[in-house]
C-alpha cells in the first residue's frame, strides 16, 4: 500500500501567537525578537506584511527596520509557543497516532491506515486539519502530502501561507525538480558549495547525478540526498513517544561584539549553561561532561572537555566546570567571537545516583537544593516566561545572535 504522509508547517508560528494578544496589528508589519530594546537583537518570526518588505528570520534588528522602518517589535514568549505545539499536535492526534514533531511548529503525520475513517481523500483531510487549526486555535498552516516524509516536507514549503500541497508519483518531477538544490532537506552550504562544483543546482540535477560518485563526493550523505532528490526516501513517522534521547545537549552563541576578561566570559558561560541545564531537566537527563568550545575573531576553534565528578543539570556546576576550562585554555586578553557549552555522555536522572564523597560531605545534599531551586525556577519560567527569573550576571549583558542548538529533535 502507497504510504500518505503529511507535513504540517505552521505559518509565521511565533509571530501568529503573538498576534492572537494584539489582533489588532494584524495587518501590520510585525516581528518577533529576542530583545526589541537592542539593535543587535536577532530577527526570530515575522508576519506575512513584515516578509513584504524583505524581512527575514536571523537578521538583526537594524537590518530589518533598514528595510522596514515602519517594523512592529514584540518580544518572545517561549513558553506560550510551547503551549500552543502542544495543543496543534494534539490536533494532529485525533487523525493518526503516528505524529513525529520535527520542530517546535513542524510535524509529519502517517495517515496510511486512518485515511479511510476520513473519507479517504488526503488533499480533503489536510484541509480538513487547516481549517479544524483556524477555527479552533486562529493559526494557519501549510500542508504538504505526500508518499514519503521528504517530499511531503517540500510539499508544505511549495505554497505558504495557508495551503496544501500534493506531491504524487504523477508530478513531483514537474513540481520539485525545478526547485534549488538547498531546498532539499539537509542540503546545507558546504554540500551546496561542492554539489555547484560539480554542476548540480537543482533537486533534478541531484537525482539524475551519478548515486554512486554522489557518494564518493560527500560520503553517506551523498547516497542519502540521491535517495531524498529521487523520491526513494522511506524512513517512518515516529512518535515522539518512541524517539531515542538525544545524545548530548548543547547551546551557543555568536556575539554582537568579542568578549574580552574573565568578567564577561563568565557572564556568557552563566547564559548558555543555564539554557543547557534548563534542557537537560526538561529531558529529566543529567550529565557526566562539560564540553567548550571556543571561536576567535579569525574563526578559529579550540575545544576542551572535563569529566564531572558526578551527574549533574545544575546550571552553576556546568558554569563552574565549563569556566575551568576556559580558564586552563584561553588568555581572557585575547577577544572570543562565540562560545558554546555542551553536556554530553547523558544519563537518566533516576539512575544518575552519585557516590557520597568522605571529604566533601556536603556536596550532595547542596547539590540536592540547587536542584530544587533551578526546578522551582523552571516552573516560574514555564508560566511567566524564559525572562521572568534570571541570573543577576546575565541582565546587563548585550544580547547576542544564537549560532547553533546542535540540532536535535526539538526539546522545547
Amino acid at each position: 500500500m502507497e504510504r500518505v504522509i503529511l507535513h504540517c508547517d505552521l505559518n509565521s508560528f511565533y509571530a501568529s501567537v503573538e498576534l492572537l494578544d494584539h489582533p489588532e496589528l494584524r495587518d501590520r508589519p510585525v516581528a518577533v525578537c529576542g530583545d526589541p530594546s537592542s539593535r543587535h537583537g536577532v530577527i526570530l518570526a515575522k508576519n506575512e506584511p513584515a516578509k513584504r518588505f524583505q524581512v527575514k528570520t536571523a537578521e538583526t534588528v537594524w537590518q530589518a527596520r533598514r528595510k522596514c522602518p515602519g517594523l512592529i517589535l514584540l518580544p518572545a514568549h517561549h513558553w506560550k509557543y510551547r503551549e500552543y505545539s502542544k495543543k496543534v499536535n494534539a490536533v494532529y492526534e485525533r487523525y493518526t497516532d503516528l505524529v513525529e514533531p520535527f520542530s517546535i511548529d513542524e510535524s509529519w503525520l502517517d495517515v496510511t491506515g486512518t485515511l479511510h475513517l476520513f473519507g479517504g481523500d488526503a488533499r480533503a483531510l489536510a484541509d480538513e486539519i487547516r481549517r479544524v487549526l483556524r477555527e479552533e486555535l486562529n493559526l494557519t498552516v501549510s500542508v504538504g502530502v505526500s508518499f514519503n516524509k521528504i517530499f511531503a516536507k517540500l510539499g508544505s514549503d511549495y505554497k505558504k501561507p495557508d495551503a496544501t500541497t500534493v506531491i504524487s508519483r504523477e508530478n513531483y518531477r514537474e513540481l520539485l525538480w525545478p526547485l534549488p538544490v538547498t531546498d532539499l532537506l539537509f542540503v546545507g552550504r558546504a554540500a551546496a558549495r561542492v554539489l555547484e562544483q560539480y554542476g548540480v543546482r537543482t533537486i533534478g540535477d541531484l537525482a539524475a547525478y551519478d548515486r554512486e560518485a554522489l557518494g564518493k563526493l560527500l560520503g553517506r550523505q551523498g547516497y542519502t540526498l540521491h535517495d531524498y532528490a529521487s523520491g526513494a526516501e522511506h524512513s517512518p513517522v515516529i512518535p515522539a513517544r518512541e524517539q531515542p534521547g538525544p545524545k548530548s545537549v548543547g547551546n551557543g552563541l555568536t556575539f554582537p561584539r568579542n568578549l574580552e576578561g574573565w568578567t564577561e566570559l563568565r557572564t556568557a558561560v552563566t547564559e548558555l549553561s543555564d539554557e543547557v541545564a534548563v534542557r537537560l531537566r526538561k529531558h529529566a537527563l543529567k550529565c557526566t561532561t562539560v564540553q567548550v568550545t571556543i571561536r576567535d575573531p579569525s574563526f578559529k576553534d579550540i575545544c576542551r572537555q572535563k569529566r564531572l565528578s558526578a551527574p549533574t543539570y545544575v546550571s552553576r556546576d556546568l558554569t563552574d566546570a565549563a569556566m575551568e576550562l576556559i580558564r586552563a585554555s584561553w588568555n581572557p586578553k585575547a577577544p572570543v567571537r562565540a562560545l558554546t557549552i555542551t553536556a554530553q555522555n547523558l544519563v537518566e536522572e533516576q539512575d544518575a545516583g552519585e557516590q557520597l564523597n568522605l571529604f566533601a560531605a556536603g556536596a550532595a545534599p547542596r547539590r540536592d537544593r540547587l536542584e530544587k531551586l533551578e526546578k522551582a525556577m523552571d516552573g516560574i519560567r514555564d508560566r511567566f516566561g524564559r525572562d521572568a527569573i534570571t541570573a543577576a550576571s546575565t541582565v546587563h549583558r548585550d544580547k547576542a545572535e544564537v549560532k547553533e542548538d546542535h540540532r536535535l529533535p526539538p526539546v522545547d
